[in-house]
């Protein structure tokens, strides 16, 4: 019985070594299963059939930089304002007068676009409409004087030019053809940081913000979700194919830096502003003679539609035509229009003297006017330096309702370009509205004229007014003697 147990007992160790050593084998292998799938080189990515799910391809963008980071600017501006400090006796002051000297007041920088080989530069008005001074740097280090040859506050364009030939330059792409979704590239300086290249998609087209405050502004922005920054304004939205198809000019932001969508001028509109700044030094606007309801209007009566035409002016291009008012304009030259904006854009196409088909809906039936558009003097005729509202050098535009309002003005006259001339040598910037000279209202270029003319040799001229941001100014100067 005892030798019975004790073989039992041996017979029991030796299973139990067996189970041990096999279940030391089994740990050994797993153990080391998981240390080889924890490797690098073990790693497999997750896939459906036969597609892995991270096998995105993306599109070569180099040759689009590479073309792009050539043919863009560093703009930098200076700006000086005049200051007149008295002596301390008031009574010298009103005889001889104050001292006046030139102070820097702010200096800014943004992007610009070489879009000639001859040196012709697209900008953002906004980046140089208080330079008194304008220099570029090129992607080459290169550092050149430049000279604003026209601006247009309407679609914040501007047109500088450097004195250089042979220069590498973008040509325009087509603006239209873009599709939702199709990569672009941003090229520009922000923060300083010259030859800066962001990627993202074109996220919407024709967008309309209300950023450009004057009344016949143009806004028709290419959305898009590249990181654009201050400093960036005024550089190029490209294809892939490294073709200018935009200019960057405004982000949505609560802080001021790049928080997701950035907007571009499509070249739609680029080109027609830059050409007619270079040939006339001011944009051509074509206007149909026409007078639209209002949105306060249109709540009143909801069965007005947006593009309902209340008035035709007078021996204007559509009255010509044959429109009336009632009609509702659906397009322009096959073109589709809803809103206001819209027929705004399509009409910045065309010059005075174009001839341009006008769908309208009448008693519910659609209808086609050819119409010849006219300026807004009500002819056919390019205006040129010449036509324009001119006086000390400077060019004037009437101001708007919402200037008046804004600014609580009764009357005034806003420095459209303030030239070269006298306006420019008291510090006076673009923008500025001239309400009073010598203490009487104006309203016009000529008001400013037939005042200044009154004033006799040597007796003194003092101008007040007020910028757009609501800061009240005066200068003054001498009437010098006739010659």
């Amino acid at each position: 019985m005892k030798i019975k147990n004790l073989f039992f007992l041996l017979f029991a160790s030796v299973l139990g070594g067996f189970i041990a050593v096999f279940a030391y084998a089994r740990l050994s292998d797993s153990k080391e299963h998981v240390s080889n799938a924890a490797s690098p080189s073990h790693f497999h990515l997750a896939s459906f059939g036969s597609s892995n799910i991270l096998d995105v391809s993306y599109p070569d963008l180099t040759f689009a930089a590479e073309k792009a980071v050539h043919c863009v600017v560093h703009v930098k501006i200076k700006s000086t304002q005049t200051q007149y400090s008295g002596s301390g006796n008031p009574f010298y002051d009103l005889f001889y007068g104050y001292r006046r000297e030139r102070v820097p007041v702010e200096a800014y920088v943004g992007s610009g676009v070489i879009i000639s080989s001859d040196g012709y530069i697209v900008t953002n008005n906004h980046v140089i409409s208080r330079a008194d001074e304008v220099e570029v740097s090129l992607n080459d280090q290169r550092v050149l004087p430049a000279k604003v040859i026209g601006a247009d506050p309407n679609t914040d364009l501007a047109l500088l030019k450097v004195d250089e030939t042979d220069l590498p330059y973008l040509t325009y792409g087509d603006a239209e053809a873009l599709r939702v979704g199709e990569w672009v590239l941003a090229v520009g300086n922000p923060y300083n940081l010259t030859s800066t290249v962001t990627a993202g998609i074109v996220s919407a087209k024709a967008r309309h913000l209300g950023i450009i405050s004057t009344e016949l502004g143009i806004e028709s922005f290419i959305q898009t979700d590249a990181a654009v920054n201050p400093g960036n304004s005024g550089g190029a939205l490209v294809n892939t194919r490294g073709e200018l198809v935009g200019i960057n000019t405004a982000i949505y932001s609560r802080t001021g830096d790049f928080s997701g969508n950035s907007f571009a001028v499509p070249v739609t509109i680029v080109q027609k502003v830059i050409a007619d700044l270079k040939d006339f030094g001011h944009v051509q606007r074509a206007y149909l003679g026409v007078n639209l309801y209002s949105s306060e209007e249109r709540e009143n009566d909801t069965k007005l539609e947006e593009l309902c035409i209340k008035e035709v002016r007078e021996n204007s291009g559509a009255a010509v035509a044959g429109i009336k008012a009632g009609d509702v304009i659906t397009a322009i030259n096959n073109v589709s229009v809803k809103t206001y904006m819209e027929l705004q854009v399509q009409l910045s196409k065309y010059r005075p003297n174009d001839q341009v088909d006008v769908t309208v809906i009448r008693d519910k039936k659609t209808q086609q006017f050819k119409v010849t558009l006219r300026n807004i003097e009500g002819n056919t005729e390019i205006l040129r330096g010449d036509n324009t509202n001119t006086v000390f050098g400077a060019i004037f535009e009437e101001i708007s309702n919402r200037d008046r309002q804004s600014l609580r003005i009764r009357s005034g006259v806003k420095v459209k370009d303030v030239g070269e001339g006298k306006l420019k040598d008291l510090g006076i910037r673009n923008g500025y509205i001239i309400t009073a000279v010598n203490d009487k209202p104006v309203s016009s270029a000529k008001d400013i004229q037939t005042i200044f003319n009154s004033v006799a040799s040597k007796g003194k001229i003092l101008i007040s007014g007020v910028y757009p941001n609501g800061q009240v100014a005066y200068y003054g100067f001498d009437k010098e003697p006739d010659k």
